[in-house]
Parts: C-alpha cells; sequence; structure tokens
C-alpha cells in the first residue's frame, strides 16, 4: 500500500516523506478525490482557505514538482501525479490507498451479513478497522482537507457500529467490548447507537446496573444538550435491560477486561538481539509464578525505551490481565512524577474509577497492591528518577513482571536484576542505518556506512538523526554523509559523549545544512525551557516577524530537529535542546541569549495577563502587570485561544517563573506568577501554584518589592485555602494585610482583609471572621472605583448564610448582584446567583432556589470553574434531597465530590461526602452513608474544620439512631459542641434530635 489517510498522512509506510504543510494539503486533498481530477482553483483555496496570495498558482505548481520528487524518493514513481489541462490527479491501483481498500473491505463485509454469514461478516470488519492508525489525516489542517476528513472518520464510526453488533450477536466477547465502547461513548456522547451498544456489552457481562447508568447519563445528555428524549431502540434497549431480557448466561462475575496501555513498538527496531534473547529466556524459563524487576538504564538516546517496549510486547502473551505503561519523567524538562501521580495513573490504566480513587499517598498504594494481588501484570516504569520514586510502584505479588528505565543507575533498589546499556555493536548499527536510509545504498558503500555509524558513536538516536538526512538527501553518497560528519570544525555536546564522539556529530550535521537565518531561530530556541511552544514564542524570542518565524519552523520541521506536534504547537527532542542551548551561548553569545529570554518572558507576561484579564470578574490583574508589551501583535493573536491557550502553556508558564528567578530577572518572575494565577487556581493545579508563587515571592523580596510580596502572600494564600490549611492562610493574610497599611493601600487592605475572614471561619472562628469581613466591606467602601467590593459583598454574603442570617446575606447579595450587571461581568452575576439560590434553599424556597442556581451552574461549567461548579451541584443535590428525589441527589453530589477531588480541594470533598452520606442514607443504603461519614470525619478533623466535622458527627449518628441509639447520643453531643463552637444554626436542629432520643 502506497499512501495512507486513514490516520496520519503516510507514503510508502513512513509518516515523514512529506513534512511541508503545503505540500501535506495538496497530497491530502488528491488522495482524498481520487482518481478523480481536482480543479487548479480547488487546491489553491484548499492550501490557502479562500484567501490565496497572488502568486498561488505558481506556488501550487512548485508544490508540485516537489511532491513528485518526493515521492519518487519515497519509491513512488513521480508521474503518480498527474497533470490534466483542469487540473491535477493522482492515479492510483487498486491496492494503492488505504481508503479504497477500507471501503471494499467494509462492502464485503456487510453484505455477508446480509446473506446472515455472520463470522465473514466479523473477519471483513475487523479487517476494514485495522487499517487505521488514527483519526483521518490527522495534523492537516485547512477546512477542504477536514471536510473530507470528517467524512472518512463517519464511515469508519458507522463501520465500527456495524462491527460491534456483529461482535454482539455472535457473543463471547462483550467483557472484552465494554472499556473500547466505553472510551466511545465518552467520546461520541450522542452516537444512541454506540451508548445502546454499550448497554448491551454491560449487560451480557453481568453489569445490569452499569448498563442502566449508561442510559441514564445519555438520557441527561440528550436531554441537556438537544432537548430531545433517546430515540425508540435505545428506549428498547433499556427496556430489556431492566426486565433482565439480556445478561450473562450464568450468575459468574464476567471476566475483567485486559488492560493494554503499551505505546506501539517501533517497527524497525534493530540490534540489542543478545540481550533480548537473553533476558526473554530468562524469563519464560522461570515460570508462571516468576516475578522480578529488571532495570534498564544507560545514557541519554541509547534506546531504553526502545528495548523496555519491544521486550514488552513480545513477553506480553504471559502477562494476560494487564500491560501497564507511565512515563514517570525523571530526566526531562518536566518535574519528576510524583509516586501519588504515578500510582493514580496506573490505577486509572486499570480501570480503577476516579472516585475510588484515594487523595492519600498510602491508601492509594494499599489499593494499587490490591489490585495487583489477583492479576498477572506486565508493568514498565519508564524515565524513573530515582530509587524512591521506583520503589513504592513495584508490584509486591507472584507472577508480575517490572521493567523499569533511567539514565541513573539505580543501585538503591534491592532484589533487582539490572542491564545497562551500551551503544550498538557496528553490525546493528549499520542494519539500523540500513533500515532508515535504504539497504541498497547502505550496501553499495559499505565502508563508508561503517565511518558513519561510528561517526554516530554506535548511538542509536544519533544514527537515526543522521539516517533520516540521508533518506532525504537522494543524491548525497554515504560517503558525503560520512565526510561532513568527521567535520573537525563541528561543535561538542561534551556531556553526551561515547569515548571520544558525542551526539553533537549527528546535531551538527542537521544544524550545518541550515541557512543562516534558520540556524540562529535553532540556536535561540534553545533558550525556551518548555519541553513544547507555539510559533508565537518562536517569534517572540527571535524578533522575527511572525510570517518568517514560521518559515524557519517549518524549514527545521524538514531538517527533523523540530517536531510539529500539532497545528503551530512544536517540540524539540530535549536531547536537540540540549545542543541549541549549547550554541546559542557559543555562537550567539550571553546578550543574544539575555536579550531572548527577556523577549520571551515578555511576550508570555503579557498574554497570560491579557487572557488572565477576562477570567478574573474584579478585572484588577492590570494593577499588577502594567506596560504594553514588546510584540502586541503576537499578544493578541496568541491571546485569541483565550484559555485553552493558558491551559497549553501551563507547564511552560511554571518553568518560565523559576527560570526568571535564577537568571536574576524577578520583576518578570513575581508578574508571571501573579498573570497565571487564575488559571492555576480553576485547574486544580495547586501544587504549581503554591511553587510559583513561592518562586514569585523570592523574587519579590529580592527586589525589596513590598507590594509584590503583598500579593504573592495573597494568591499564595488561595491554595492553601483549599487545601485546607487554613492557619496558614490566617498567618499569610496578616502579613499582607501589615504591608498594604504601611503602605497606606486601602484597596489591598479590603481585599486581604475580606480574605482573612473565610479561614477564620473555616476554623471556627466565627466572630473574629463576621468582624473582618464586615471591617473590609467598611474598607471597600472608602476605595475609588468598584474593583474591592464583589469579594467583599459575596464573602460576608457566605458567612451570614452560614450563621443563619438570611436577611443579611440577602441583602448583601443582592447588592453584588445589581452591581454585577452593572459592570457587565458574568462570572460575577453567576457566583451570586448561586449564592442567592443557596439563601432561597435555606429559606424552603425550592423551586425558587433551583432556578437561580441552574442557572449560575450552567454559567460556571461554560467558564471551567471547578469550585463553583462543584459547590452548586453540592447545593442542588442537597435540594433535589429535601425535595424527595435523593437518587439525583446522589448523581450530583458524586459529580461534585469528583470535581473537588480533581481541583484538590479538600475542604470541599469532607463536604461532599457529608452530604453525598446524607442522600445515600435518604436511599436506604446505611453502609454506605456511614462509611462516607466516616471519611468526612476524617478529612475534616485532619485540617481542623470544625463544620465539617460536625456534619459528619451529625450523619453518623442519623445512620445509627434507629439500631445503636447510644453511639447516636454520643455523636449528636459532639456535633452541638462544635456547631455552638462555630455559632452555626444547625445546632438547633441537633439539640431537637437529642431531645427525641429522650
Amino acid at each position: 500500500m502506497r499512501f495512507g489517510i486513514l490516520g496520519p498522512l503516510q507514503v510508502s509506510g513512513g509518516e515523514s516523506t512529506v513534512t511541508a504543510g503545503r505540500d501535506r494539503v495538496v497530497l491530502a486533498v488528491l488522495l482524498l478525490h481520487a482518481p478523480q481530477v481536482v480543479p487548479v482553483d480547488e487546491l489553491v483555496d484548499a492550501v490557502w482557505d479562500a484567501d490565496p496570495p497572488v502568486t498561488a498558482r505558481g506556488q501550487l505548481q512548485t508544490c508540485v514538482s516537489r511532491l513528485r520528487r518526493l515521492l519518487a524518493v519515497a519509491g513512488v514513481p513521480g508521474e503518480t501525479i498527474v497533470t490534466g489541462p483542469a487540473g491535477y490527479r493522482i492515479a492510483l491501483g487498486p491496492d494503492d490507498l488505504d481508503a479504497h481498500l477500507f471501503e471494499r473491505l467494509v462492502a464485503g463485509a456487510r453484505s455477508a451479513a446480509a446473506e446472515q454469514n455472520w463470522p465473514e461478516a466479523r473477519e471483513g470488519y475487523r479487517a476494514a478497522l485495522a487499517l487505521w492508525r488514527g483519526p483521518a489525516l490527522a495534523g492537516i489542517t485547512g477546512t477542504a482537507v477536514r471536510r473530507g476528513a470528517a467524512s472518512l472518520d463517519e464511515q469508519r464510526m458507522l463501520a465500527m457500529e456495524d462491527g460491534f453488533e456483529i461482535e454482539l450477536r455472535l457473543g463471547g466477547r462483550s467483557g472484552d467490548l465494554v472499556a473500547e465502547l466505553t472510551e466511545l461513548v465518552e467520546r461520541h456522547p450522542l452516537r444512541e447507537r454506540l451508548r445502546g451498544q454499550l448497554m448491551l456489552a454491560l449487560a451480557d457481562s453481568g453489569r445490569r446496573a452499569e448498563a442502566l447508568a449508561v442510559f441514564r447519563a445519555g438520557r441527561e445528555i440528550l436531554a441537556g444538550e438537544l432537548g430531545i428524549e433517546p430515540g425508540p431502540g435505545l428506549r428498547e434497549i433499556h427496556r430489556r435491560v431492566l426486565a433482565g431480557e439480556v445478561g450473562p448466561a450464568d450468575d459468574e462475575p464476567p471476566p475483567r477486561s485486559p488492560v493494554r496501555a503499551l505505546p506501539r513498538a517501533i517497527e524497525d527496531f534493530t540490534g540489542r538481539h543478545e540481550t533480548i534473547t537473553r533476558l526473554r529466556k530468562e524469563i519464560e524459563e522461570a515460570g508462571p509464578n516468576f516475578s522480578a524487576v529488571y532495570v534498564i538504564d544507560g545514557m541519554p538516546g541509547s534506546g531504553k525505551t526502545a528495548l523496555a517496549v519491544h521486550l514488552a510486547t513480545a513477553l506480553g502473551a504471559a502477562y494476560p490481565d494487564a500491560h501497564l505503561f507511565v512515563d514517570l519523567h525523571g530526566h526531562s524538562l518536566h518535574s519528576p512524577l510524583p509516586t501519588s501521580t504515578a500510582v493514580g495513573t496506573l490505577l486509572r490504566q486499570l480501570g480503577v474509577p476516579g472516585e475510588r480513587i484515594p487523595a492519600d499517598l498510602d491508601d492509594r498504594l494499599a489499593l494499587w497492591r490490591t489490585e495487583l494481588a489477583s492479576r498477572r501484570v506486565l508493568l514498565v516504569l519508564d524515565n524513573a528518577a530515582n530509587t524512591a520514586q521506583v520503589g513504592p510502584l513495584l508490584p509486591a505479588g507472584p507472577g508480575c513482571l517490572t521493567v523499569v528505565t533511567s539514565r541513573r543507575r539505580l543501585v538503591g533498589l534491592d532484589g533487582v536484576r539490572a542491564q545497562s546499556l551500551t551503544v550498538l555493536e557496528p553490525a546493528e548499527a549499520v542494519d539500523l542505518l540500513a533500515r532508515i536510509a535504504g539497504p541498497e545504498r547502505v550496501g553499495a558503500e559499505p565502508a563508508a556506512a561503517e565511518e558513519v555509524v561510528r561517526r554516530c558513536g554506535y548511538l542509536p538516536l544519533a544514527i537515526r538523526l543522521a539516517g533520516a538526512r540521508l533518506a532525504h538527501r537522494s543524491r548525497w553518497r554515504v560517503a558525503d554523509l560520512a565526510q561532513r560528519l568527521g567535520d573537525p570544525d563541528r561543535p561538542v555536546l561534551a556531556e553526551f559523549a561515547v569515548e571520544h564522539r558525542t551526539l553533537a556529530d549527528a546535531f551538527a550535521l542537521s544544524y550545518a545544512q541550515l541557512p543562516e537565518p534558520v540556524q540562529r531561530t535553532f540556536r535561540l530556541l534553545g533558550v525556551h525551557p518548555g519541553a513544547q511552544f507555539d510559533q508565537y514564542a518562536c517569534a517572540a524570542l527571535t524578533e522575527l516577524p511572525l510570517g518568517v518565524a514560521r518559515e524557519h519552523l517549518d524549514e527545521l520541521v524538514d531538517a527533523h530537529l523540530t517536531d510539529e506536534v500539532d497545528a503551530g504547537r512544536f517540540r524539540l527532542h530535549d536531547l536537540v535542546r540540549e545542543y541549541a542551548a549549547e550554541l546559542v551561548t557559543v555562537v550567539g553569545g550571553e546578550p543574544e541569549r539575555r536579550q531572548a529570554l527577556q523577549a520571551l518572558l515578555d511576550y508570555y507576561l503579557h498574554t497570560a495577563a491579557s487572557v488572565s484579564q477576562v477570567l478574573e470578574p474584579t478585572g484588577n490583574l492590570r494593577m499588577a502587570v502594567p506596560g504594553q508589551p514588546a510584540r502586541p501583535d503576537l499578544v493578541a493573536a496568541a491571546a485569541q485561544e483565550g484559555r485553552d491557550w493558558l491551559e497549553a502553556e501551563r507547564r511552560n508558564l511554571v518553568a518560565l517563573v523559576q527560570l526568571a528567578v535564577q537568571e536574576g530577572l524577578h520583576r518578570y518572575a513575581w508578574q508571571l506568577a501573579r498573570a497565571n494565577w487564575r488559571q492555576l487556581y480553576l485547574g486544580g493545579h495547586l501544587d504549581e501554584l503554591i511553587q510559583t508563587h513561592t518562586d514569585g515571592l523570592r523574587a519579590a523580596e529580592a527586589l525589596g518589592d513590598d507590594a509584590g510580596i503583598a500579593i504573592m502572600h495573597n494568591y499564595l494564600t488561595s491554595a492553601y485555602f483549599r487545601l485546607g490549611e487554613f492557619q496558614r492562610s490566617v498567618e499569610s493574610l496578616r502579613v499582607v494585610i501589615a504591608i498594604w497599611e504601611r503602605l497606606g493601600d486601602v484597596a489591598g487592605r479590603s481585599v486581604a482583609t475580606v480574605n482573612l475572614g473565610l479561614p477564620l471561619m473555616m476554623l471556627g472562628r466565627t466572630r473574629e471572621a463576621v468582624h473582618y469581613l464586615e471591617l473590609g466591606l467598611e474598607l471597600a467602601r472608602q476605595t475609588p472605583g468598584w474593583h474591592a467590593m464583589p469579594n467583599a459583598l459575596t464573602n460576608l454574603g457566605s458567612v451570614y448564610l452560614v450563621l443563619g442570617r438570611y436577611s443579611d446575606a440577602l441583602r448583601v447579595l443582592r447588592n453584588r448582584l445589581f452591581m454585577a450587571r452593572q459592570v457587565g461581568k458574568i462570572a460575577m452575576v453567576a457566583d451570586t446567583l448561586g449564592s442567592i439560590g443557596g439563601v432561597y434553599g435555606r429559606q424552603g424556597q425550592r423551586d425558587r432556589a433551583l432556578r437561580h442556581m441552574s442557572v449560575a451552574l450552567r454559567i460556571q461549567q461554560a467558564r471551567g470553574n471547578p469550585f463553583a461548579v462543584a459547590d452548586l451541584l453540592n447545593e442542588i443535590g442537597s435540594i433535589e434531597r429535601e425535595c424527595g428525589r435523593p437518587e439525583v441527589a446522589v448523581q450530583r453530589h458524586r459529580e461534585a465530590l469528583a470535581a473537588m477531588r480533581d481541583a484538590g480541594d479538600r475542604a470541599g470533598e469532607c463536604a461532599a461526602r457529608n452530604l453525598l452520606g446524607r442522600a445515600m442514607l435518604a436511599l436506604g443504603d446505611t453502609e454506605a452513608a456511614l462509611d462516607l461519614h466516616r471519611q468526612a470525619l476524617l478529612g475534616a478533623t485532619k485540617i481542623q474544620l470544625a463544620y465539617e466535622q460536625a456534619r459528619a458527627l451529625d450523619g453518623l449518628a442519623r445512620c445509627l439512631r434507629e439500631t445503636d441509639p447510644a453511639a447516636a447520643r454520643s455523636y449528636w453531643t459532639r456535633a452541638l459542641a462544635l456547631l455552638i463552637q462555630v455559632d452555626s444554626p444547625d445546632q438547633h436542629d441537633v439539640r431537637r434530635r437529642l431531645r427525641e432520643l429522650g
């Protein structure tokens, strides 16, 4: 098969033959219309999206000529692209294009199904779907291409649905289908046929309750998004599941679906034959109960991950239950993956629902060991940092195989088998070069090929880069490549040395082929600290026009020095980045590097501020980040992506704050931390929020900038608060208040004073909290403008609500709502509507409360505020329970708990567990309610959250009052003491219940 469009564009089995953006679009359009002629005008519109330059036809001819040359290099005759009087077409044989083969196989499968030849139909669908490698023409943008690709993707979905129908009809694989169907339903929630097939597969596997839950979720989505009920087909499946007409043949529990999370093994893996043979023999001869840990270490680029995945794939059949993989980021520009995050990732790969994964590390590890106890698992822990990171993740039971890769020797791991990778053997290295550059060319010049791999230090990554350059230079001899690799004037990357040769030999060859302006761009990319970057960042640090920067990036993609991972986003391999970073100092000098870094920081600072300004209801960010950007054109273009830009650049922004501190660019450091606060807060990235603002605090202190110190402390408290560190929040806010008092800044003092009220309230210091909130409101009234008022009003209203002062709460919240409408801040409107709804709910006006909160919920979900969404879900759930709809309440509280857990809000988790416990009790599930209240009590006690401790004790008492009245009395007595302490009106209800006990 010569061409593939059922996934990334592929020519002769490779995805890198055609890399230039315009060439890829032209080839894609021709293949989509094959064998028809595509008019020139249509091709022009496809390439330039209806806005072509004057020279479009000439440029199109250049693209076609270049394509013919590239196809010829790939072994496809140049005359495959045919020029006609009206345009161009591509001449294909019957098996040249995967999409054509797919159509024939699907047609054959449907014909077999029409004749009720189900086994033949199944094989036809399986063969057709196996041709797909991902979304059609992934990575190629443009309206015309995406329209054609969407049609192919829809054909794939229809074939998958038809194939699932056959699989379900034949039976025997329902359990295996569940995981695949679950993922598809999540991606395509409106496809009722898929949802029905998932219900049938679940029911066939004995999971009827889950099948019914899938129907309920689908009904809610259809009603919420389209305002319609499920169609008759889905309703009929629902009826059959309810009636027990579908289900497993016996009462045996369904088998667990095997987990397959290994990445794809590379097809041209070469070498390491002796190592692989020895390891396979050792493992296979040890028997089924053999459990071992193999550590593969070696220098960067030595092929550790490729070997681990290749070995795991070869041995996979002996470990049928799960093949797991996690990148620990031990040696990358990311921070090493915390053990807690790593075990959470592995548990999710095993299919453990998020709500079952504990927050505490010890509890997570206990669940991890429990899940592995009855499984034969193959585990790959890639790119480990050290022994401490890996040790807790290692399986303890028999029948598991673990393969660890690391750049370091993990000598602290006891009882493991270590395998240190050296470079390839010379014969293996030549074989690898031949696989990449072509066996005929390499075989014709054996001496030159041996010299090339020697110059590459026999290191796999270096050979791959050099071989790729040779493959794309059809006029070069292998001897030409050997001569260039031996150039004595090449730069050196000393830390990646192999004896007297370095990895930089391969990089220098690619770099030397670039025009000088592109060389400068490549060097300066070494200044960027992130794993990925966008075209705007490149233009900023190089101080080039955006169009020129994009052209340079295209050339770097062609040179395999940069990967375009998505439209407009790029990545440097970590070793290539090391090389570029060395070059920028050696070639450009420190002044060039420093200037580029400042330009990069300016771009990120003002873009983050521009986007965050829209997200922050009070709109005071520009007070902390004054001035204009050096490149307003880039900032305006990037900021159009809105919050998506902040999320895509999140890790880069964290790294840039740290880099700014290291470089002594302190003002950039603290201002960039402030500009990124809202995204980190709303996204629940509280560890990163603390990291950036702690770095920013150090920077502000280095400057002696009191305002910066106060701002960093103020926003650090938002993370402390969500993590339940209320006393730490109080201490930081007192520092902030003292600074603003010294500076005479009434607005700043007002904000900090209002913020202080909430952690005091959570600590049960109610009188102090009300004092500071009312003082903060009075200070806000003394400030010019309106920015200090909203926070004061909403926090005071929230505290009045908790205290049962409903009239006071409505008064201040209505003032805030009026102000929000006056200034046109939709986020403020949503916050206030939700709070007012909470007051109405406490007053018993439930319908009115639900109307207010439903509007607020839709707005907050659209804005992506997880804390506000979770709070609203809890409030709505409480009202639904009071209205006699506990099953709805349970769903809302579960959603709230998941949101709070994802956001890292410990206090919110306690509240959600208590409310979920109340709803479960209303459903009659006392055991579940008891467990939830106990968890809430433990969590609230850890963070000294008095009110939620009281609610947990109250919940436990409600569960036990019928079966163990003495225990109920004890719990209510303890709850009453806490409620009196926090001055909560809930104390009256507890007193009443104690009296009823007698």
